[in-house]
C-alpha cells in the first residue's frame, strides 16, 4: 500500500483489527455422559480456528496479536417457542496486510463482526486499485455462493 505524507510517497503495510465470533451448539452425548454444551462447544471452535490460524498462513497477511481474552457469550434468536440459543466465542485478530484485497477471505466470513483501522490514518487508493479490490470481492462472494450451493443442494 502506497501512501502520500505531504510530498513523499511511502510503502506502508496497513494494520487492521478484525472480530470473529465462533458460534457454538451444544451437543447432546451418546447415552448420558459426554454431552457439551453450547458455551463448551463454542470455546472449542473457537480454539480449532485460532490453532489453523496460526498454522495455516495467508498469502499478504501477518497475524500480529491474538486476543482470546473476551468471554463466550450468549444471543437468543427466534419467536415464541421457535426460539433458540447460540453462544458465541469472540476472538480479536490484530493483522498487518500488504493490500486490502487480501483481507477478503477473512471479511466474507459468517464469523466476521468488527474491523478497525489502526494504521495508516488516511488512505487513498489509486483508480486500478479500487478495480482489483471490487474485482476480487466479487470473485469471493461467487466462489462462496458456489460453496453454499454444493452444500445444500446435497
Amino acid at each position: 500500500m502506497k501512501i502520500r505524507i505531504g510530498d513523499e510517497l511511502l510503502t506502508e503495510h496497513v494494520r487492521v483489527r478484525i472480530r470473529l465470533d465462533y458460534r457454538g451448539e451444544s451437543r447432546s452425548g451418546r447415552f448420558f455422559f459426554g454431552g457439551k454444551t453450547k458455551e463448551q462447544m463454542a470455546e472449542s471452535t473457537r480454539e480449532q480456528q485460532v490453532a489453523v490460524l496460526r498454522n495455516v498462513p495467508l498469502q499478504g497477511i501477518m497475524i500480529e496479536d491474538v486476543d482470546l481474552s473476551l468471554d463466550v457469550y450468549t444471543v437468543s434468536q427466534g419467536e415464541g417457542k421457535r426460539t433458540r440459543d447460540w453462544a458465541y466465542a469472540p476472538i480479536i485478530l490484530t493483522l498487518r496486510v500488504e493490500n486490502l484485497d487480501d483481507l477478503l477471505p477473512l471479511l466474507i466470513k459468517t464469523e466476521f463482526r468488527k474491523i478497525e483501522f489502526l494504521s495508516p490514518e488516511n488512505i487513498s487508493l489509486h483508480r486500478l486499485d479500487m478495480e482489483r479490490l471490487l474485482f476480487r470481492l466479487s470473485q469471493s462472494f461467487q466462489q462462496e455462493l458456489k460453496l453454499l450451493e454444493q452444500k445444500y443442494l446435497r
